[in-house]
């Protein structure tokens, strides 16, 4: 396994990382198999099946024969947690009070990453990058780094950072794959050389679309998209088969196409 540093720290990740976007049976066996791979980065959310992500995760890591706190990197998200008007966003309140419940559900002392999961425009900035410091001084994580931000933001925070003395985001997490590569290769490109600005990128196969397993037009049993009762989900296989989302099933059958005529 390949292990690079995150943006401008010392921190050393392996170049792939071990998500949980919804809650999978078998956490413990497939963490297992992560970290005998070499993987050492884990990735959650508060948001995650509303918490649970955080629970099987901390878990699974926990599940680990002589497992030591050194040997893996965890990071979680801050924004959507609950329906309460100060349950989301980017608040001081609520990046104290999200990450507190984050740590209970992981069961751990500290994250290494903590990430505001989107932009939050209806609270200053300053507010925001003061609030993630806290959370540093206190021990609760040791980096933070933002999700989806748009690059005019995510300069804003670098600024303030470097004004009042504070530690500044070392990475950003954007969904980054063959169908979405515009906001990684042109709007980011320049934040890189300019701070240093690491990157973990989110969905490369497209939720699974890359894969192929969708191109029929059925929904595979074994598939993400075949989870019932979810309202992401849910969404997520209308948009799949909307109109846009046959566009891109096209240009991936496409795809294929070239890489069997490559291959070949």
């Amino acid at each position: 396994m390949e292990y690079r540093y995150l943006g401008n720290s010392g921190l050393k990740v392996s170049v792939l990382s071990l998500g949980s976007w919804i809650t999978f049976e078998q956490a413990t066996e497939i963490v297992q198999v992560a970290l005998e791979a070499g993987i050492n980065h884990f990735d959650v959310a508060e948001s995650h099946s509303g918490g649970q992500g955080e629970i099987d995760l901390g878990l699974a890591l926990r599940n680990q024969k002589g497992l030591r706190r050194s040997d893996f990197v965890v990071s979680t998200k801050v924004f959507w947690g609950g329906k309460g008007p100060n349950d989301r966003g980017l608040s001081r309140k609520h990046v104290f009070e999200g990450t507190v419940a984050c740590l209970q559900r992981l069961q751990l002392d500290y994250v290494d990453v903590l990430y505001a999961q989107r932009p939050d425009p209806d609270t200053p900035m300053e507010e925001v990058v003061r609030a993630f410091n806290w959370c540093i001084d206190k021990g609760m994580s040791l980096y933070w780094g933002t999700s989806e931000w748009p690059a005019y933001m995510i300069s804003e925070a670098m600024n303030i950072a470097k004004r009042l003395g504070l530690i500044a985001p070392i990475t950003e997490s954007p969904q980054y794959n063959m169908l979405n590569r515009e906001r990684l290769e042109k709007e980011y490109a320049p934040m890189h050389d300019l701070y240093k600005l690491g990157i973990c990128a989110w969905s490369p196969l497209a939720s699974g679309l890359l894969t192929g397993k969708y191109n029929s037009g059925t929904v595979p049993s074994y598939s993400r998209l075949s989870i019932q009762n979810h309202p992401v989900i849910s969404r997520l296989r209308q948009s799949f088969f909307s109109e846009e989302g046959q566009r891109k099933l096209e240009k991936i059958k496409k795809i294929g196409v070239c890489i069997l005529v490559w291959q070949g």
